[in-house]
């Protein structure tokens, strides 16, 4: 009870913030026919590969069901080094609702930056070869999907959504941690979760979620978006559903976002 009262007292206090004059927003984009037949084919697909699932359809996840969580924990000192001179100057790595307009829905703007390693199977070379050793540990995760190091800011909340489809799984590991973790946390369901340095969960983001970093420090997470383990029905619809996804607007908007940003374009 007393992580949910700090969680919504966060929110209300940041809401507050959000609340003040902004200057216009930016045209998200209508959706397509392709992104409303997905929306439409989204529910079916989930509830089937729910069903197929081989690790349950639980908020989060004990993390012993995917071995190579505990190899990330062990080398997570080397993936953080990592991250910290990539991150270095922070006006340098995107913010998400810059390189992808259907995230502006939810992505507050500048708080919320990822320098992207993996996206929707298409790797970033350039920015693996800066991090080799994060590289070489995320070739060993089955089924790898995205990879990125989520950067919030402080006073950053990130609106209750939810994510694309049950058939990919969320693992967070934790590489810079405000001190005052009550008041930095996800929710995903009715279940709240504080990030610890080092350390992993797996968590399943078709749950409506949402973050908060209510601190004057910045959290930083290796995200990771990966396959679920299903059985034969829930790995082939599943799988048609993420080539959809991977091939939509959604994801070729954010891909030529990163290329722009990279190449000093803006979006």
């Amino acid at each position: 009870m007393a992580e949910a009262e700090h969680f919504a007292a966060g929110v209300d206090r940041l809401r507050q913030d959000e609340a003040a004059p902004k200057p216009a927003k930016t045209m998200i984009p209508k959706l397509s026919l392709f992104m409303r037949f997905g929306k439409w084919a989204q529910p079916r697909v989930n509830d089937a590969v729910a069903r197929s699932s081989r690790v349950g359809n639980p908020a989060f996840f004990d993390k012993a069901l995917f071995p190579w969580v505990a190899e990330l924990e062990a080398n997570w000192e080397s993936i953080r080094d990592e991250a910290a001179v990539v991150l270095q100057d922070l006006d340098k790595v995107p913010p998400l609702a810059a390189i992808s307009p259907d995230h502006r829905r939810i992505a507050p703007a500048g708080r919320w930056r990822s320098f992207f390693l993996h996206g929707y199977g298409y790797e970033l070379p350039e920015n693996l070869t800066r991090c080799p050793k994060t590289a070489a540990l995320l070739r060993k995760v089955p089924g790898l999907n995205t990879a990125l190091f989520s950067v919030l800011v402080p006073g950053t909340h990130i609106p209750a959504h939810t994510g694309v489809t049950k058939a990919i799984l969320v693992c967070h590991l934790g590489l810079q941690v405000p001190k005052a973790a009550e008041r930095c946390q996800i929710r995903v369901g009715d279940q709240y979760r504080g990030w610890e340095e080092g350390k992993a969960f797996v968590f399943d983001d078709m749950y409506n979620h949402e973050v908060l970093n209510d601190t004057d420090e910045t959290r930083i997470v290796l995200l990771i978006q990966f396959r679920r383990p299903v059985g034969p029905i829930g790995w082939l619809l599943g799988r048609a559903f993420l080539s959809g996804v991977r091939h939509s607007r959604f994801v070729q908007d954010a891909r030529r976002g990163v290329r722009q940003w990279a190449d000093g374009k803006g979006v």
